[in-house]
Parts: C-alpha cells; structure tokens; sequence
C-alpha cells in the first residue's frame, strides 16, 4: 500500500503556523520525494531522490536535522509512466494527469521530467509566527527561468481534504543542477517524462505543543489555498 506521511495540516499552514514540529530525519524515514516548507515559512521545500532542497532566494541543499512545520513525502514508485507532448501552459499539465488519475477520491503523486522552454515560479519568505499565509503571499520572490532541465515535484489531493491538505495539483521545481526552484506558477515545455502514483494511505503527525494546539483551525482554508496557489 502507497502512503503519504504528512507533518501538519494546511489548515493551520493558512493560519500562519509555521513552529517545526518534527524532525527533517524523521520526515525522510517515510520517503523519498515531496515538497513542504520551513520553519518561520523560510522557502519553499523539495524532496526528491531522498534529498532535501531548501529554494528561497537560492537553493539549499539541506544535510542538516532540522524542525519541519509542514510536509508531504512518500516513496514514490510509479503505478504508470506517460509522456506530455506541448504543453503551453501549467493548466496543460493538469488536464493530462486528469487522464491517468483512476478516481477524483485518491491521492495522487506525480514526477515530471523534462527541458521547460518557461518556468514561472515563486519563493515565499521567512515571516513572524502568526502571519497568515495570504499575507505572506504578497511578499514571495517570484522567478523566470527559460530553457532550463528539472523536474516537477507534486502531489494532487481531492477536494474534501482542504482542511489538512492542499486540493488539486501542488507542484514544486528544481533543476537539473539543483540551483533554481520554486513553487510552480506556470510553465511551458515540448515535452515531458511523467510518472504517476495512487497513494491510498494517509498518515498525518499533528504537532503536539506549540501554536498548533491554540490556533483557531475550525475555518475552510480551501479559499485561501486557491488564492495563493
């Protein structure tokens, strides 16, 4: 069975809870591809190959331990491979991995490999605890890469799971060299390598101390999600 481990819910990601909760080794014992964020909301976080990048306004490759606030990981195996032929923008991508997904009930994991002749990404910045996400949306870098090899890290979630994570596709980028990335915004490409994984178990770990047990969570944040996607 395909198990997605999580760290947190994106309810409170919505609500400005950004307190590490679990350690980054204890995140990698439960896979080795996914995407989060970190502490203090300081970049945007990809795992891949069982290697976490931290890409903010350059890209870090993390081989600290460290407090995680919010990820998602599994191991990714992928139940089928297809190929994306001229893609013209992100929404391009989403249509054809409707096509592989077997129900709009499951979780989904999805790598992406390819040249991307555009990527438009962005980076969100370290901001006080308590900062809601929206407002820390309006102060995210954003980037503009051209002709550039990476893959596309990402998870898509059903609709009915807005209150711990994110619905539809989440995907983040890092390049071939590991020195560009970001939370992708749109993009353009000829072709794509793609792979795709039903995930059919999910294991959330709920901070238990900190902001997390105090903030008022009981709001949908499926809105908020939608605007800063």
């Amino acid at each position: 069975m395909s198990t997605l481990y999580q760290i947190s819910t994106s309810s409170a990601l919505v609500e400005g809870v950004y307190s590490g909760s679990v350690c980054s080794s204890v995140l990698l014992e439960h896979g080795d591809f996914g995407l989060g964020t970190f502490e203090g909301l300081d970049g945007e976080m990809v795992i891949l190959d069982s290697q976490i990048y931290q890409v903010a306004d350059r890209v870090r490759h993390r081989t600290d331990d460290f407090l995680v606030p919010f990820a998602s990981i599994t191991h990714f195996r992928a139940r089928s491979s297809f190929e994306i032929d001229n893609v013209a923008c992100l929404k391009g991508i989403d249509l054809a991995c409707d096509q592989q997904r077997i129900s709009d009930n499951l979780f989904y994991a999805l790598r992406l490999d390819g040249i991307f002749e555009t990527i438009h990404a962005r980076a969100v910045h370290t901001v006080p605890q308590n900062t809601r996400l929206l407002d820390a949306a309006k102060t995210q870098s954003e980037f503009h890469f051209e002709n550039i090899e990476g893959t596309l890290v990402g998870f898509w979630s059903p609709g009915y799971s807005s209150s711990f994570s994110v619905p539809g596709y989440h995907l983040h980028f890092i390049s071939k060299d590991r020195t560009k990335g970001g939370h992708v915004l749109d993009c353009t490409t000829q072709k794509l390598k793609a792979g795709i994984q039903v995930l059919s178990e999910y294991d959330i770990r709920l901070p238990d101390s900190g902001p997390f047990l105090t903030t008022n969570l009981s709001k949908d944040p499926a809105s908020d999600l939608a605007k800063t996607e």
